[in-house]
């Protein structure tokens, strides 16, 4: 049987949070600390993720004596004293709530769409014996920052096709206008599944199977939440010669059991594998038959290739103009562009082919590492801080302002967050404030002490998502 990597629950953090147990001021009771998007390549940020973590890391019991026994040996070669490990302190804790973590978690219903440098979540212990505890939980809460970062990418990318929709074609297209090519170009297969599904959170179409029973596991999907289709790639094609093209591509045709059929078209020469193999020889195969054919370009300037493939099909298979004045291929054919893409590159290929007339049902997009790998935590600069910490029974500000970069500096209090806007516009503005539970703040806690409060379903989160989103307001301020 393959071996599954093991890490003692309580070594699941960075290796000096463990020592931080006896740096807070000696009446320290509680610790407060808040995540935060500190602005970046975003105006916003679509929270997501945050589920997936405290169900795979911290609800019911988190450990036991025996973790407790392997960390102080552990840490003991690790540091070269057996001095840092808390021992003690954890002893205690798992005699006192039996291996649960004393923590409130607050944070923004998933899906939320919220400007940057508000607050997401917050986290406090709710036992003043243990007020370490906050921290030593914040290296994996702050990985939220990563499916956060993918459904954020994800929905700009919905908000710029859509917008393009919305002017030239059909808007009821876009579920299944990006679709994920990332699992192979992710770090991990769980890299794969949580940004997988932070994507479906937006589209249907995905080609990560991983993300399919994360969701299902951790958001309680029923159904299927993704979509694919039968697809060739290079290998399929050139496994039958290049002398046997055009043989590959009507094979493919003929025998997929799905009405949606893919090709890969440059194999060997994309302009004759469509002007001459699809537009030809196979010409009457792809009218004849109930389906589209989704050509897919894999090499050489999308634009340029694109447009080349616009010309050559409507030569061949001529086209239609909408009722908004663009051009449509029959619906026997579509393309997809697969390589190269990224949120600048669809604005630049959008821009070009409907600056034709050509209308965006005509093309959708494959994203796969730019997608799920090209995010770090300072795409969106996230960042947990500690902002109050009781003391003897008295709540203090705490807060970071660095002279040699203020742009790093932290907020101090306790916070809520509200929304100041209306149906179509959202303004959020973070508070301090004490009254947690107060009228229209949107933080609202999904865990305590050990048990998750709030079970979001997908279906609740993608309606949430969908609330936000400006493609129809932007569409009409655009073409006024």
């Amino acid at each position: 049987m393959p071996q599954q990597l093991r890490v003692n629950p309580l070594l699941e953090t960075d290796s000096y949070k463990l020592s931080h147990w006896w740096q807070y001021p000696p009446d320290a009771q509680r610790v407060y600390s808040y995540l935060q998007s500190r602005g970046g390549f975003w105006k916003h940020t679509m929270f997501f993720g945050l589920q997936y973590i405290l169900k795979s890391c911290f609800v019911g019991q988190v450990f036991t004596k025996a973790d407790i026994d392997e960390a102080e040996k552990f840490c003991a070669l690790h540091f070269g004293t057996d001095k840092v490990f808390n021992t003690k302190g954890w002893t205690r804790l798992l005699e006192k709530h039996g291996g649960r973590l004393p923590l409130k978690i607050r944070a923004v219903p998933e899906g939320t769409v919220v400007d940057t440098h508000n607050c997401l979540m917050t986290i406090e212990n709710t036992d003043e014996e243990f007020p370490w505890v906050t921290n030593w939980a914040e290296t994996l809460l702050l990985q939220v920052w990563y499916p956060t970062t993918v459904a954020t990418l994800s929905y700009e990318i919905k908000q710029a096709i859509g917008k393009d929709l919305v002017r030239t074609g059909d808007p009821g297209l876009l579920n299944f206008k990006l679709h994920d090519f990332g699992f192979r170009g992710v770090s991990s297969r769980e890299t794969a599944a949580i940004g997988g599904g932070a994507h479906l959170v937006n589209f249907l179409g995905t080609d990560t199977l991983r993300a399919i029973p994360m969701l299902q596991q951790f958001y309680n999907e029923k159904g299927m939440p993704g979509f694919s289709i039968s697809a060739m790639e290079h290998s399929t094609v050139t496994s039958w010669g290049k002398e046997h093209e055009a043989d590959a591509y009507s094979n493919q045709i003929r025998r997929s059991p799905t009405p949606l059929v893919a090709c890969v078209i440059d194999s060997y020469d994309t302009h004759n594998a469509v002007e001459n193999i699809f537009g030809g020889e196979l010409r009457e195969m792809i009218l004849r038959r109930e389906g589209t054919v989704v050509l897919r370009p894999d090499s050489g300037d999308p634009c340029v290739v694109i447009e080349d493939i616009f010309n050559s099909v409507s030569e061949k298979f001529g086209f239609e103009t909408n009722a908004k004045g663009w051009k449509v291929l029959p619906q026997q054919i579509r393309v997809i562009q697969g390589d190269g893409v990224n949120y600048q590159n669809i604005l630049r290929i959008n821009s070009h082919l409907t600056r034709l007339g050509w209308s965006m049902d005509n093309w959708g997009y494959g994203m796969g590492g730019a997608l799920l790998q090209q995010q770090n935590r300072d795409t969106m600069r996230f960042a947990i801080k500690c902002s109050a910490i009781n003391r003897a029974g008295v709540w203090h500000p705490v807060y970071k302002k660095p002279v040699t970069d203020l742009t790093k500096s932290s907020e101090g209090g306790r916070f809520c967050l509200f929304d100041h806007g209306n149906n179509h516009s959202h303004t959020y503005h973070t508070v301090a404030s004490t009254e947690e539970d107060g009228y229209g703040n949107l933080l609202k806690t999904v865990f305590l002490d050990g048990e998750l409060k709030k079970d979001f379903t997908l279906a609740e989160i993608r309606e949430t998502a969908s609330s936000n989103d400006r493609f129809f307001e932007e569409s009409k301020e655009a073409t006024a």
